[in-house]
């Protein structure tokens, strides 16, 4: 695999999450829809907040297209191993809590998004 990985990956996540809708598998359908958000807000640029001066926009121009920022396999890797890491957290705080039953759900989706780490 070459080129730009956050888009490789976004392809893939796409095709299984059609697989996923088909054969109703909602567990898995939610935590790839949330790996494609997490992999496009890992895609965009920052905010310059220091520019001050304002320019009316003109909507057929294009010209608000920005361009994404390009992420490397381990750039994508770290955002799919935040998002694993985020939803043990949570399990744990959860069991922590005494809500089982939630913590376990969590630990499913973690290992569902561990599939994307190889």
């Amino acid at each position: 695999m070459s080129g730009d990985a956050a888009a490789e990956m976004k392809t893939r996540l796409r095709a299984d999450l059609r697989v996923a809708m088909k054969h109703r598998r909602p567990l898995e359908a939610k935590v790839i829809r949330a790996l494609v958000a997490a992999i496009d807000n890992a895609e965009a640029p920052p905010i310059h907040t220091a520019q001050t001066t304002w320019t009316p926009h003109d909507f057929d121009s294009r010209a608000a297209e920005v361009e994404r920022l390009l992420l490397s396999w381990s750039d994508v890797r770290n955002v799919i191993l935040a998002d694993i890491q985020e939803r043990e957290r949570a399990a744990a705080e959860l069991e922590r809590l005494n809500e089982m039953d939630r913590a376990e759900a969590l630990r499913a989706e973690a290992l569902v998004a561990a599939r994307y780490l190889q």
